[in-house]
């Protein structure tokens, strides 16, 4: 019989070192060192969040950008990593006054790790242009996609865990859209997808993350923001003396947007993967996934791979469009032009039947040679200035939130805060020309001139 009186008392640097070896080491070329606590792992090693792997962070980008190849699963972990590192400053200069316990922690840092456990192939492309096309209109978004994925792998792999957690975790995964109706501690909504104001750590690790991918300088350091942020009347507030670091923050996505996610070859292989998908969609079924976890999470970005291997001739034309773009014989950039800022409010995308009932006489174009991109860059609020959305603070003693106006701070910052830039393709090298000819046209006919930024490209031999 052992005599508890002799017993070897555990140290609490013992139950520490115990703790640690649980722990999973990830590099990342990021954050330098990231760690997954067991929990976090039980969704880490399932098949459904594996999956991530197979998603690159930005869709077809990578064919312009070749270092772009980043994925989601590497993102996600990142905004897992910000999501403890922002909850932990917050928690260790205002844990007691706020009430923040582990329950807490646990939820936001969840919520980075999966937020984007729902998303679809191809980045946006497939979200915004493949289902809205094949499924009429119909509305669908991965955060809603999400939420059902986290039930799905909860049951799947039994994971045991609070139901009031898993909502929580859900609630903030959904935020930017549809802030939660709680009665305290709506900060911690903030934190991973920020409905408020936009500012959430989600865009702190893709910024700099697609930055260094795309081979391009980042200027926006998070850890300021993060580290001298406050909660002030359950709401994040920051430094009056960082405006410009936040403006930098929303003018660095910006430029992402129309340097890098909006490039012209880039949307010019994105409108011919869209034209295969949905060629392909009646035979591959790739649209009926969405509706269920259990099937979705099949589906990744090797969809163009299964089409341009296969022999069926019914995925022909698709296999021609992915041969395409292989071949560089893409979507023949025709022009661009920036709607005027006093038409922007009454602006409805063009279509290629704009295109084609302003050919000149004599032409021949169809709808179908001619593809439109539309595409808005702002600063994450639409016309209006997300800054106007942010509380600031003067010192790290005061509890007085208030706004800052731009004209206080400087008078080189913008006035207008959305840009819609239309751009114009032809499917054939042969219609360049014509295309171009008819965007013109219709320029003149809508808006009484023709601001064009580029001369019309050289028909192709």
């Amino acid at each position: 019989m052992t005599d508890s009186s002799m017993a070897v008392p555990v140290s609490p640097n013992d139950s520490l070192s115990s703790e640690r070896r649980l722990l999973k080491h990830i590099r990342d070329n990021v954050h330098s060192n990231i760690f997954l606590e067991p929990i976090f792992l039980k969704f880490v090693d399932t098949e459904q969040f594996q999956r991530l792997r197979d998603l690159k962070q930005l869709g077809l980008t990578h064919m312009v950008f070749p270092g772009a190849v980043h994925s989601r699963f590497e993102h996600s972990l990142g905004v897992y990593c910000l999501a403890g590192k922002a909850t932990d400053i917050i928690k260790k200069f205002q844990g007691a006054e706020l009430g923040i316990e582990k329950i807490d922690v646990l939820a936001v840092k969840l919520a980075g790790l999966l937020h984007d456990v729902g998303h679809g192939p191809f980045s946006h492309t497939f979200e915004h242009g493949f289902l809205p096309l094949v499924l009429n209109g119909a509305t669908w978004s991965h955060e809603e996609m999400s939420k059902k994925m986290i039930d799905h792998i909860v049951d799947e792999h039994h994971i045991d865990l609070d139901p009031q957690l898993l909502l929580k975790v859900k609630e903030m995964i959904t935020s930017s859209s549809d802030h939660p109706p709680q009665s305290e501690k709506k900060f911690l909504y903030d934190i991973v997808a920020n409905g408020r104001n936009g500012i959430d750590v989600d865009k702190f690790d893709y910024i700099v993350r697609d930055s260094r991918a795309c081979g391009l300088g980042c200027n926006f350091q998070p850890e300021r923001l993060m580290e001298t942020m406050q909660v002030i009347d359950d709401e994040i507030c920051y430094r009056a003396n960082d405006y410009l670091t936040i403006h930098k923050l929303f003018a660095t996505r910006a430029d992402l947007h129309r340097t890098v996610y909006t490039h012209a070859k880039v949307k010019a292989i994105e409108l011919m993967v869209l034209d295969a998908l949905v060629k392909a969609d009646p035979y591959l079924h790739i649209a009926s996934s969405i509706h269920q976890p259990s099937e979705f999470w099949k589906l990744d970005d090797s969809i163009v791979k299964r089409i341009e291997s296969s022999s069926e001739q019914e995925l022909k034309e698709s296999r021609d469009l992915i041969l395409r773009i292989h071949r560089r014989d893409l979507y023949q950039f025709c022009n661009e032009f920036s709607v005027p800022n006093d038409k922007l409010e009454k602006f409805k995308n063009i279509t290629p039947q704009d295109i084609v009932c302003s050919q000149k006489s004599g032409t021949n174009l169809k709808e179908d040679d001619v593809a439109v991109s539309n595409v808005k860059i702002d600063l994450t609020r639409g016309k209006e200035n997300p800054l106007k959305r942010i509380n600031f603070f003067k010192d790290y003693d005061d509890k007085v939130k208030f706004l800052i106006e731009d004209q206080r701070v400087s008078h080189l910052l913008p006035k207008f805060y959305e840009d819609m830039i239309v751009r114009v393709y032809s499917k054939k090298p042969e219609l360049v020309e014509a295309v171009s000819a008819a965007f013109e046209n219709y320029q003149l006919k809508t808006f009484g001139s023709k601001p064009l930024l580029h001369e019309t490209p050289k028909k192709r031999s």
